[in-house]
């Protein structure tokens, strides 16, 4: 069955709230078509730094921070009947974004000592207006200071629900936004364009699956700060539930995509790790990729870790947002280029 999910206040929220109420449930199998703001909640893009640009209303940062201060997000979307413990495989059928975008780099985007040390600590803000178009059937986004990049939509964020915290103190009221995590979120791939499969682990009854934050294009890193943002006019997504008690395989540590084909039609598994460092990121990365080449191959940990020496790629995900990304890629045997069987 096809669910339709439009950019309405009701469907719209900034963070990821455990125990919030779903704007939509569905069932395993079915497909649902997302759309949504841009990631500043922006409805045309900005002319300049300064001036003020329409953006989606009625909000309240102040009163309702957990629905309205962050980045703008549609959801949740929950599935009937899935678990903590349970796998969601999400196929990314269709991306399609506005014909408008813009870039902030300088002074007050992404961390202040990575500005310093890449020489921008004194710039002043500065944009990048793009348009978004199709060129001989192949998108590109063109920039008024006339740069070519070829599009390749995504949505910079897609994840599900993070368990709610434990321990001392009070619980917190909702999971930043802004934040990657092991269920996904704000994890900035561009390997999640239209024609790849996201695997994230259940954590919340439901799973609770939010997405937005589009992004036309983005290089590895998004070392500015932002991408080409846009809004976002079409996620279409199929939901497969793969619950642990009929499978019997335990949920990934961190999120696992299967690439979309390349152009000689071959597909590789990439696994992401985030952290407050890079060195944190890339351990998480690799020991989720130790766990999936250990599906397909079954062999002692050790002797994988070798073999992911030749065969195993580590690439920047992202260096800007709270906890920065990396993600492995493995160029492995015939074979798994098919997500392992989950009989």
């Amino acid at each position: 069955m096809l669910h339709h999910l439009p950019a309405l206040r009701e469907n719209l929220h900034a963070n990821f709230v455990p125990g919030a109420s779903a704007a939509l449930t569905v069932r395993s199998g079915d497909e649902v078509v997302l759309e949504a703001a841009d990631v500043s909640w922006g409805l045309e893009p900005p002319t300049t730094v300064d001036a003020p640009r329409r953006k989606f209303e009625p909000r309240d940062p102040a009163g309702h921070p957990a629905r309205d201060r962050g980045p703008c997000l549609i959801g949740p979307v929950a599935i009937q009947g899935a678990q903590p413990g349970d796998t969601l495989r999400i196929d990314i059928r269709a991306v399609r974004v506005s014909d408008w975008g813009w870039t902030y780099a300088g002074r007050g985007m992404a961390n202040p000592a990575w500005n310093s040390a890449v020489g921008v600590a004194d710039s002043p803000l500065t944009l990048l207006r793009w348009r978004i178009t199709d060129d001989a059937h192949t998108p590109v986004a063109i920039s008024d200071a006339g740069d070519r990049v070829t599009a390749r939509p995504f949505p910079g964020t897609i994840g599900l629900a993070p368990a709610p915290a434990t321990g001392p103190g009070p619980a917190e009221p909702f999971a930043s936004g802004w934040v990657p995590r092991a269920c996904g979120g704000n994890m900035d791939c561009p390997l999640l364009i239209a024609g790849s499969t996201l695997d994230l682990p259940v954590m919340v009854p439901g799973g609770m699956l939010s997405a937005g934050d589009a992004h036309a294009a983005q290089g590895g890193g998004e070392v500015a700060g932002t991408a080409i943002e846009c809004a976002l006019r079409e996620l279409r997504l199929g939901l497969t539930l793969l619950p642990f008690a009929q499978t019997g395989r335990a949920a990934p540590s961190a999120p696992r995509i299967l690439t979309a084909p390349d152009a000689a039609g071959r597909r590789r598994w990439a696994t992401l790790g985030f952290g407050p460092t890079l060195d944190a990121a890339a351990a998480m990365a690799t020991s989720a990729m130790l766990d999936l080449m250990a599906e397909h191959l079954r062999r002692p940990r050790a002797e994988l870790l070798a073999l992911a020496s030749s065969t195993v790629s580590l690439h920047i995900t992202q260096v800007v947002n709270p906890h920065v990304g990396v993600h492995a890629l493995w160029s492995g045997p015939t074979g798994v280029d098919q997500p392992p069987s989950r009989a």
